[in-house]
C-alpha cells in the first residue's frame, strides 16, 4: 500500500465533540474517520484539541478533558490498530498495520494562566502545543489580532516548558511577531497546517522568510488544504498544493515538508481531496513530479527526522 502518511493536523475530535451521535468508525461526517484513515493508509494522525472560542473561560479545560475522552473510547476504542503514541519514540515502534494517533493542543486559552495545566495535559499524551488560534490569549497574538503581539512573559515560559518536556511548539494561526519569538526559544518549532504566502496572501500563511527560519531550526511545516490558504481562484486543485510544496522546496525546505491537512476543520475542500480516505489522489500526483525517495520524504520521512531528535 506505500509508504503510509503522517498528517499533522486533523479536527476529528472538536467534530465528534460537537456531534456526539456521530460514528467515529465509518461517519460520512467525519473527514478523519476510521474507514478513511485505513482507505487513506494514514501512518500516523496527529488529533488537535480544540476549543471554540465562543465557549466561557471556565468552561474550557472541562471541555478538553472531554475532547481527550473522546480520543480514547471513540478514536482508540473504534479498532485495536490504533495505537496512542505518548511520546514521540513510539512511533519508531508502530508494527505493520498499527496506526499512531497523536494528541495535539491547537491554542493554549483553556490553560488561563496555569502552567500546571499545561503539565497535565503533557502527562495525559498531548504532545505538541499550538500557541494561539486567530484571535490573542494569555500566552500571545494570533493572526486575526490587529495588535499583532508576540509572546508575553508567560508564552515564554510556556514555550520553555514544551522543551523541557520534548513537546513541539506549534506556530500556525501565531501573529508574525510571535512566530519571531517562538525562533528564538523553541528547540522543536513545527507550523502543523500552513502554506507559503508568496503564492497565496492569507495571514495564516507564511513568508519566505519564516518558512526559511523553520528551516534552520530544523523544524516542519505540514501543507494544510485548505482552499483558501492555496489560492484565490473559485476552485483550488491538487496542484496547487505541488505549488506551494516547491516553491517552499526551492527556498530549501525539501527535508523539512509534509502535510497537515486541517480535514475536519474546512468546509470547504480541495477537488479529489475531500477526506482523508482520498489521501492516494495526492501521492499520485506526487509520484509524477518527485522520486519516490522525495515522496516518501514527503508523506513521513521528514515528519519522522523531525521527532527522531526528540527520542
Amino acid at each position: 500500500m506505500g509508504v503510509g502518511v503522517i498528517d499533522s493536523h486533523c479536527d476529528a475530535l472538536l467534530k465528534l465533540w460537537a456531534h456526539p451521535k456521530c460514528s467515529y468508525s465509518n461517519s460520512p461526517n467525519i473527514d478523519v474517520n476510521l474507514e478513511r484513515i485505513q482507505a487513506g493508509n494514514i501512518k500516523v494522525q496527529l488529533f488537535a484539541i480544540f476549543i471554540e472560542p465562543f465557549i466561557k473561560q471556565n468552561q474550557k479545560f472541562q471541555i478538553v478533558l472531554e475532547q481527550i475522552e473522546i480520543f480514547h473510547e471513540k478514536v482508540l476504542g473504534s479498532s485495536t490498530k490504533f495505537r496512542h503514541i505518548k511520546k514521540w519514540s513510539d512511533i519508531n515502534e508502530l508494527k505493520e498495520g498499527e496506526i499512531g494517533a497523536v494528541l495535539t493542543l491547537e491554542g493554549v486559552d483553556a490553560i488561563g494562566d496555569d502552567l500546571t495545566k499545561l503539565s497535565i495535559l503533557h502527562q495525559l499524551g498531548v504532545i505538541s502545543v499550538g500557541l494561539t488560534w486567530n484571535q490573542a490569549n494569555l500566552c500571545a497574538d494570533g493572526v486575526g489580532e490587529p495588535r499583532g503581539a508576540g509572546l508575553t512573559i508567560f508564552g515564554k515560559d510556556l514555550v520553555r516548558l514544551n522543551n523541557k518536556h520534548n513537546v513541539l511548539t506549534d506556530v500556525s494561526h501565531l501573529s508574525i511577531n510571535g512566530f519571531w519569538d517562538v525562533m528564538e526559544l523553541a528547540n522543536y518549532p513545527i507550523a502543523s497546517h500552513s502554506n507559503a504566502r508568496h503564492l497565496c496572501d492569507h495571514p495564516r500563511n507564511l513568508y519566505d522568510d519564516q518558512i526559511q527560519a523553520l528551516v534552520n531550526k530544523k523544524g516542519y511545516i505540514g501543507l494544510v488544504f485548505c482552499p483558501y490558504f492555496l489560492t484565490t481562484k473559485d476552485r483550488a486543485t491538487i496542484k496547487d498544493i505541488l505549488n506551494h510544496l516547491d516553491h517552499m522546496c526551492s527556498l530549501g525546505a525539501e527535508h523539512h515538508l509534509g502535510f497537515g491537512s486541517d480535514f475536519d476543520g474546512i468546509s470547504k475542500y480541495v477537488v479529489r481531496l475531500r477526506h482523508c480516505g482520498e489521501y492516494h489522489y495526492l501521492v499520485e500526483e506526487l509520484e509524477k513530479y518527485y522520486s519516490a525517495t522525495q515522496v516518501k520524504r514527503f508523506l513521513r520521512g521528514n515528519f519522522e527526522k523531525l521527532v527522531g531528535r526528540l527520542t
